[in-house]
């Protein structure tokens, strides 16, 4: 499928890799839909590339049934193309100091991270199925980022690692399920990448993190994610595989 005048809903895409996916899809001729819970971002992606935002909570079931909803009131066609880019990266150990738990930032994790993903894909496949077939009876497809956290969790990221491993594992089965309806489900295993929350960190800290990673020596870029989003799209033989984008780092326990 060409990127090119296909409905696009990207979550996340008020910042970050989600952002950079939106305007690098909008730039290839998409019609992009920002779908993202803080919405002054949203809208701002959104008006520089001429989509549209729909504000809503990944972890709310009906809120993302109503921002598809919204998406196809506006286009007059569902998307054939879900990117899946919310989340949160809360580190909690698991039993930390003076005993206190961390339960409490496990279940927010899964919620967005894990929960939101599976809402997204859920409510695209089953707007997608109903779309008329395309060359290989393609319909559609869903790619849901995980993180190479789901191989190389350090420490304090057991919530993270666990979320992330979930969307790895579910990568497969989804993708066969879903292949009866001519969808195909990737999921993109990003490395160290300069978003909002690295660009947060000093500047020194930020050099002895990218000094881990082989080739090339520095942090990835999000137009790189959206790129290999691109590129997913495009190639209708990558199905149900998690594909690791990280410079051939390899994270240490910390």
């Amino acid at each position: 499928m060409n990127v090119s005048g296909q409905i696009a809903l990207i979550t996340g895409g008020g910042s970050g890799l989600g952002a950079a996916t939106a305007r690098h899809f909008a730039a290839q001729g998409a019609k992009v839909a920002i779908l993202d819970f803080d919405m002054d971002r949203a809208q701002a992606v959104a008006e520089e590339i001429g989509g549209i935002a729909v504000q809503a909570d990944v972890g709310d079931e009906a809120a993302v049934g109503a921002a598809f909803d919204a998406t196809v009131a506006h286009f007059g066609a569902a998307p054939r193309i879900a990117v899946s880019c919310a989340g949160v990266g809360l580190a909690a150990r698991i039993v930390g100091r003076e005993g206190k738990m961390s339960f409490d930032v496990f279940e927010n994790t899964l919620r967005v991270n894990l929960f939101g993903t599976y809402n997204v894909m859920s409510h695209a496949a089953a707007r997608m199925a109903e779309l008329e077939p395309m060359e290989d009876g393609e319909r559609g497809v869903v790619i849901n980022t995980a993180s190479v956290a789901y191989e190389d969790g350090q420490f304090g990221q057991a919530a993270y690692a666990a979320s992330k491993g979930a969307i790895a594992s579910m990568c497969l089965p989804a993708a066969r399920e879903l292949a009866q309806s001519g969808i195909r489900v990737v999921a993109i295993a990003p490395g160290l990448f300069l978003t909002p929350m690295m660009e947060s960190l000093p500047e020194e800290v930020t050099a002895k993190i990218a000094a881990n990673i082989p080739f090339p020596a520095r942090l990835g870029a999000p137009s790189e994610y959206a790129l290999l989003a691109e590129q997913i799209v495009g190639n209708r033989f990558l199905n149900g595989t998690t594909i690791r984008l990280d410079g051939a780092v390899r994270l240490p326990p910390r």
